[in-house]
């Protein structure tokens, strides 16, 4: 088995490399996808990904791994293989958003912001364009913080949060779970307990169900 794992916006592989290291000493092969927000657009880096999947799947059972926007890219990806392409095995989402983030929304009228993020920042920022996204036709598990401040003067108010979004941003009816982790965004690809988790629902042959 094969786990791809595609980091959030502003990060990089690097960000993926604890939780990899204690797939491959379970025996997977692991493997990663690097982007920059900054010079690509977000159809674009979906339409590369796209192609990378379908050739991992065309020799190994692959299973994907999305950090924030990596999540929202693997979505369209998985929904843009080419006709004939094995689909992956699962899917496992970590704080990534389904809908138009309220802190991307916030943050999107800086002009840093849309400097440094380019097309995917809008894309966070825009109710429609992620409406857009499509499910994906996988079994997927997602993962939720819940570390994030909360009160007076969180932008979430007493919604459980990761500190970058909140737990009704990730939620979607057509995913199989949703597990809530004491933990903040950031460091989700660097979660032991994640991976185990993860590791296990691989073990059960069925991971999602």
């Amino acid at each position: 088995m094969h786990v791809l794992f595609v980091h959030g916006m502003g990060r990089s592989s690097v960000s993926g490399w604890p939780m990899l290291r204690q797939f491959k000493k379970a025996g997977l092969k692991t493997s990663t996808f690097d982007y920059v927000v900054s010079i690509q657009r977000f159809d674009q880096i979906a339409a590369r990904l796209a192609l990378q999947i379908s050739s991992l799947t065309a020799q190994d059972e692959v299973v994907l791994i999305g950090h924030s926007l990596g999540g929202v890219l693997l979505r369209a990806a998985i929904n843009a293989l080419p006709e004939g392409a094995r689909p992956p095995q699962a899917l496992f989402l970590l704080g990534s958003p389904m809908h138009s983030a309220q802190l991307a929304r916030r943050l999107g009228r800086s002009r840093v912001y849309r400097l440094l993020t380019g097309d995917c920042g809008q894309l966070l920022a825009s109710p429609p364009r992620m409406a857009a996204v499509s499910s994906a036709p996988i079994p997927t598990m997602g993962f939720v913080g819940i570390n994030g401040p909360r009160g007076k003067l969180s932008p979430f108010g007493d919604e459980l949060n990761d500190g970058v979004v909140s737990v009704t941003e990730v939620a979607a009816d057509w995913m199989q779970d949703c597990v809530q982790v004491s933990i903040l965004h950031t460091l989700m690809p660097s979660s032991r307990q994640i991976a185990q988790m993860i590791l296990q629902k691989l073990a059960q042959q069925q991971p999602c169900a």
